[in-house]
């Protein structure tokens, strides 16, 4: 069973698509004893980093994300979803985030276009089973101003726009996409299909 965080600022149901084109139900909610009872739990994302932890908090998911992480869990992180696993955000100022995975949330720098929008590739860092039936250099679907800094060897791809930056990262039962896998097309159906199956 799936669940699809629902924050308040999230794009669900093309979400909920995705799994439903490989064959997996999905269910959206913003109740804390519903997503309790998921196996895998997604967040995904769009907006404001601040916005998004405030809102986590008064819908009082923070503490679900936290005891299904504690319990080994799988969870994949969308997006905005994605920064929100790490340590810290200097979006419109210093946030703190889940600090499940180490590291921080940083901006484009001035020399490239932001936010950065279309496709761009995957350079693959690290082949984990995350990875299965994706190929090196392969295509996916980015809108994003902020991009995330692990400190820790968890990154299997990267992407290049002004500066290499981390794609895709994985530590154990945690997954983080920083495209848009529901508008990425085959590669991101494949994606969705893997974090089912092999995470």
């Amino acid at each position: 069973m799936i669940g699809i965080v629902d924050y308040h600022l999230n794009n669900l149901r093309s979400v909920q698509k995705a799994f439903e084109k490989v064959g997996v139900e999905a269910f959206i909610s913003d109740k804390p004893n519903e997503l309790q009872k998921a196996e895998k739990l997604v967040l995904p994302g769009v907006g404001a980093f601040g916005a998004a932890m405030k809102n986590l908090n008064a819908l009082q998911l923070i503490s679900v994300l936290k005891e299904h992480t504690a319990a080994n869990k799988p969870l994949l992180g969308i997006c905005l979803g994605m920064q929100l696993l790490f340590t810290k955000s200097f979006e419109l100022g210093e946030h703190n985030g889940l600090n499940f995975l180490e590291g921080t949330v940083e901006k484009f720098s001035a020399e490239v276009k932001v936010p950065h929008i279309g496709w761009n590739q995957l350079e693959i860092e690290n082949h984990l089973p995350m990875l299965n039936g994706i190929k090196n250099f392969s295509f996916a679907y980015f809108v994003h101003s902020y991009y995330v800094v692990p400190k820790n060897e968890v990154i299997l791809t990267q992407t290049t726009y002004g500066k290499r930056f981390a794609s895709v990262v994985q530590q154990g039962r945690i997954v983080g996409i920083q495209f848009h896998p529901e508008k990425s097309q085959e590669v991101g159906l494949q994606l969705i299909k893997n974090f089912v199956e092999c995470v």
